[in-house]
């Protein structure tokens, strides 16, 4: 009786800890996704917000299935393959040619993510603080390269934990923004022909596809290698999707409290900042704060798949090539405006990213064909 008790308890915990883990996977799959771009807001206007109602809600019915597909796929093909580099994701969707195309193309774009990290947090301490955008960009990529210096493992482990803390409180922002305005939605929507916002493209489809495109070269590796850490096809599937839903969702809410208050938003280039500072000044230093650890979390990914992709986590010319990286990518990300590093780096990225979707499409119906084939 005593031993199937204590088998019960072992069971029990087993099942607690698989919990724990989808959550810390869904943890950081949200707050790799939340950077710079959606933390200060400005992606979520050029990219959902400047569409008006179909943006924010056609955007965003599209960008949670496809983000959910392609989450779930990167995650559990890395937990069924065990890819020896995360990279040769992009040869099993893509073949030879193309997919040593994508490898070296995301590796390029998911530097220049990097720098658009960089960027941001130059502009928070501009704009927000008063003080010269070169002690936040400085001070970010000083703060990453130091936490990507000591690998995957302690990555995970400590931005899969702040990752659900920033998308709770940048859904809050959202309600706050609507609940103080509801009536701007529809004043906001009716104005948008005036205002020439920046927008990702000529229409809300267009940006939707171009959105999860950039998402999925940033996702692409970063997600093969966690699928790789994880114990069963469920856990990879059911992490993958938890954070996909839950970004998404943060997105269409975010959109909205920005459309709410649009006139005031839209040729800022940190947003959310707007809307805090519209409730409390201590708020909007505190959510200052969170776009910073926002911008962080992501940062320290982005710069760790590019350094993986030459030489093994942790080893001597990883860390080197981390610093040097680091240092780049600084000059760059503060050479341009945040808003203009948004609009380049991601649209342009966005729709490559596109063709890797379509391939990606084609793997998953020729692989279920044979499956269901006699």
């Amino acid at each position: 009786m005593a031993q199937r008790s204590q088998t019960r308890a072992q069971l029990h915990t087993a099942e607690k800890t698989s919990t724990l883990r989808v959550l810390t996977y869904a943890g950081a799959i949200v707050a790799f996704l939340i950077g710079s771009g959606f933390a200060t807001g400005q992606e979520i206007l050029q990219y959902f917000t400047s569409y008006g109602y179909w943006g924010v809600f056609g955007t965003g019915a599209l960008v949670l299935v496809l983000m959910t597909y392609v989450a779930v796929e990167f995650f559990s093909v890395g937990q069924a393959r065990k890819f020896e580099r995360p990279s040769m994701i992009f040869h099993y969707y893509c073949g030879k040619h193309l997919g040593t195309f994508f490898d070296f193309f995301s590796v390029l774009f998911v530097f220049l993510s990097f720098t658009v990290m960089v960027a941001g947090a130059g502009a928070v301490f501009e704009e927000h603080y008063g003080l010269s955008k070169f002690i936040g960009g400085i001070g970010l990529a000083v703060a990453v390269g130091i936490s990507v210096w000591f690998g995957l493992k302690s990555l995970v482990d400590v931005i899969g934990k702040i990752g659900p803390l920033i998308v709770v409180i940048a859904i809050a922002l959202g309600v706050v923004g609507i609940v103080r305005n509801p009536g701007g939605i529809a004043e906001g929507n009716a104005l948008l022909p005036e205002l020439a916002l920046t927008q990702a493209s000529t229409n809300w489809f267009m940006a939707a596809l171009s959105y999860v495109g950039f998402c999925m070269l940033w996702l692409a590796a970063f997600l093969t290698a966690l699928g790789k850490t994880a114990r069963s096809r469920k856990e990879a599937t059911s992490g993958a999707l938890v954070g996909a839903v839950a970004f998404s969702v943060a997105c269409i809410i975010v959109g909205l409290g920005l459309l709410a208050n649009i006139t005031r938003v839209g040729n800022t280039e940190i947003p959310m900042l707007v809307l805090a500072s519209d409730v409390n000044v201590v708020l909007a230093s505190g959510i200052s704060v969170m776009i910073l650890a926002g911008i962080y979390t992501t940062a320290v990914p982005l710069l760790w798949t590019v350094s993986s992709r030459f030489f093994a986590d942790k080893t001597p010319r990883f860390k080197y090539l981390t610093i040097g990286l680091a240092a780049v990518g600084t000059v760059i990300g503060l050479v341009l405006p945040f808003s203009q590093m948004v609009n380049i780096v991601y649209v342009v990225n966005g729709y490559v990213g596109i063709l890797l979707l379509v391939l990606m499409l084609a793997k998953t119906g020729t692989r279920l064909l044979r499956r269901q084939a006699p």
